[in-house]
């Protein structure tokens, strides 16, 4: 039974988070009837589901604001936005119930009845209905599993001649069919006239539809209940679930139409022993129409998709719990590293049996790890949809007018990267939102558009992923950071600093130049936790500001912080690992060449200067420089730089490993990886050496 909970929680939370971005939407769109349709249906896919599973709480709150949404589907009601924050304030409820240990409580009844109390006030009712609470019997037998009771059904609706003189609409009666289920609708047009004897007045065409539904056919035939005498209904069950999910027990298309008894078996027999294409065969002969045949189709297909759909969900896809998916991770890293010490033995020992195996399990070992970081790698779209509701939120209690677009949602993060990347997302969206965005007042009279604009994009740039939050704001203004960290005695009255630098000032610990604290922020909190965790992921954070224009904050990240694809250098003893991925070549690098551009540290690659750094004096190897050093040509931000190592040893798959707390925060170093004769090997930080490179040049 906890199973069943748990899993019912999941699905929960799922919803509530579709439910969140639905509103807001609908807000948006408040016309929008598939929009309302779809935020009815989540609450009662809820309220069905808590009900069955004994979560009385929700279930009854759940089926109160249903009620009061109901309306609105119907519309006796319109959108609001009091109606969108009651609703919101639901969800979150809901939430709250989902996270406690029980969801009945003396305490959440309250906040239930506040709540429906509001709920009904606005959509004028009387009176909160009372919940729908299933059975115990009932629930004890739906939890046991899943119940499939749904079937398909083949209903012909043929209207008389003269349907429309009593004011009857089919189509509106095919429209309340296809709320009933999964339809498919064939209509049959032969018996239209020729324009010259065609009467508008008269309908000569029939309707084949196919349904699956878990309604009988008594509720199939209600929909026409109302229907003249003249006109014909035939509603025939195809077959029910568990025939359709009966292995082999799929119907050809000869055999449907002997079903509605279109052809006789002879006939069908006498036209497969020419083992000819049954359909055009039977057209040719006159036997049936076109429409007879697409409509026999229409229903082998959808029993087909049906089966595929639904039969084999729990085949195709499946539930696993974040835990043990880190686990495989772990486990192929070690993997990895074993494999890595057995290739080493096999060119150790020189045998090619052992050289072949060693070869076989790298292939297979490259494609396991493929395969498992692939399984956590999550669009980046899902985390942007959360954010949708705090700038919704912040600009009603600041008083602006302001709207988030979001691109590149398909860009793929590791799923550890990306929840980790929440709190610095939230804190720079508030800044973005409170310091950057003006007033709509304000804006109107510098001419700027009313409406403020937050814009969260997300790009592959080489080895990482760029994500920037940009708004169309006053930008930043760099004489009064440059004062006020004067102020608190950060820098000296006479320090000299580029635009970069200043800016880099906000992320100092304490920073602040609101000039009140607000709840939103002012008290010198986040930017600098911003910084850290950016950088704890292996990132980079940089700004980008110009007056009037915005701001833009540029997040570099990693793809993943598992296992990568690296190449495997050495400088003086020691060796280290490039992401392979940020690397564009590998060039020597001669004592002429190193010398010829006296201290500017420029070097020719393809027909242009790159500036180039020397990874030994930043590690302070101080030993004798080769006659000849590598260097290694990195791209990172969408520009160029040679990293100088003093020799180059070749691809390596590298298990990243965490350094502990010790190094915490080394400079140009992400990590650490074992390699196959056990000894350690740093991972460099390229994002940090090649701007130490551009910086070296441009001074």
């Amino acid at each position: 039974m906890n199973q069943f909970k748990e899993t019912f929680k999941e699905e929960a939370y799922e919803l509530l988070g579709s439910l969140e971005d639905l509103l807001i939407e609908l807000e948006e769109n408040p016309e929008d009837p598939e929009a309302i349709a779809a935020v009815f249906r989540v609450m009662h896919t809820i309220k069905g589901s808590a009900s069955m599973f004994d979560f009385e709480g929700i279930a009854g709150f759940t089926h109160s604001v249903e009620t009061v949404l109901d309306g609105l589907r119907e519309g006796r009601m319109k959108v609001s936005k009091e109606l969108i924050d009651l609703t919101l304030t639901s969800r979150d409820h809901i939430t709250n119930m989902l996270n406690a240990e029980e969801d009945n409580t003396p305490e959440f009844s309250l906040v239930s009845r506040q709540i429906v109390e509001k709920l009904n006030k606005l959509a004028g009712i009387d009176a909160a209905p009372e919940p729908v609470i299933s059975p115990p019997t009932e629930k004890s037998e739906k939890t046991s599993g899943p119940v499939r009771n749904l079937s398909t059904y083949r209903v012909l609706f043929q209207p008389s001649e003269d349907i429309f003189l009593s004011g009857t609409n089919p189509l509106l009666l095919l429209r309340e069919l296809k709320e009933l289920g999964e339809y498919t609708c064939v209509a049959h047009r032969d018996d239209i006239p020729v324009l010259e004897s065609y009467n508008p007045h008269k309908c000569y065409v029939k309707w084949e539809i196919f349904l699956v539904s878990d309604k009988s056919e008594n509720d199939i035939r209600d929909v026409f209940i109302f229907l003249d005498a003249a006109s014909k209904i035939d509603v025939t069950l195809v077959a029910d679930w568990n025939e359709i999910l009966e292995e082999g027990n799929e119907k050809k298309l000869g055999e449907i139409l002997i079903e509605k008894g279109l052809v006789k078996r002879a006939e069908l027999d006498e036209i497969l022993e020419s083992r000819k294409k049954v359909g055009e065969v039977l057209v040719e002969k006159g036997l049936v129409r076109d429409s007879d045949i697409k409509s026999a189709l229409e229903e082998q297909k959808m029993t087909k998709t049906l089966k595929q759909n639904m039969g084999d969900a729990g085949s195709t896809s499946i539930r696993v719990k974040s835990e043990k998916l880190d686990s495989l991770v772990d486990s192929v890293g070690e993997l990895v590293t074993a494999q890595a010490r057995l290739s080493q033995l096999a060119a150790q020992y020189n045998k090619t049996n052992l050289l072949s195996l060693a070869e076989q399990i790298e292939r297979l070992t490259s494609d396991l790890r493929d395969n498992t970081m692939s399984l956590r790698m999550v669009p980046i779209g899902t985390t942007f949809s959360r954010f949708k509701r705090l700038v919704r939120d912040l600009s009603s209690s600041l008083d602006k007018r302001i709207q988030l677009v979001t691109l590149g949602g398909e860009t793929e993060l590791d799923k550890n990267v990306i929840e980790k990347l929440n709190d610095p997302l939230v804190h720079l969206i508030r800044n973005s939102i409170d310091h950057g965005i003006e007033s709509p007042e304000e804006r109107e009279k510098k001419g700027k558009h009313p409406q403020g604009t937050v814009t969260l994009d997300a790009h592959y740039s080489g080895a990482n992923v760029i994500l920037q939050i940009r708004d169309d704001g006053k930008g930043l203004d760099k004489e009064r950071i440059y004062n006020k960290a004067v102020e608190k005695g950060m820098i000296a009255p006479d320090t000299i600093l580029n635009d970069e630098d200043i800016f880099d000032l906000i992320f100092q610990p304490g920073f602040s130049t609101a000039a009140s604290v607000t709840s939103v922020s002012g008290r010198g909190v986040g930017m600098d936790v911003v910084k850290r965790q950016i950088e704890a992921l292996g990132g980079m954070i940089s700004i980008d500001s110009k007056p009037g224009e915005g701001t833009v904050f540029s997040l570099n990240l990693p793809f993943t912080l598992a296992i990568i694809e690296g190449l495997l250098v050495r400088i003086g003893e020691e060796k280290f690992v490039f992401p392979l991925s940020a690397v564009q070549a590998c060039m020597e690098l001669t004592r002429k060449e190193r010398e010829s551009h006296g201290k500017k540290r420029l070097m020719e690659y393809r027909d242009s200067m790159i500036p180039y750094i020397r990874l030994r004096e930043i590690f302070m190897d101080d030993s004798e420089l080769p006659e000849r050093e590598h260097t290694v040509v990195v791209q990172t931000e969408n520009s160029l730089s040679g990293l100088v190592v003093d020799e180059v040893i070749g691809d390596h798959q590298t298990v990243i490993k965490n350094m502990g707390k010790l190094y915490k925060g080394v400079a140009y170093i992400t990590g650490a990886t074992i390699l196959g004769d056990g000894s350690v090997a740093l991972i460099l930080d390229v994002n940090r050496i090649s701007t130490m490179a551009r910086r070296s040049v441009a001074v």
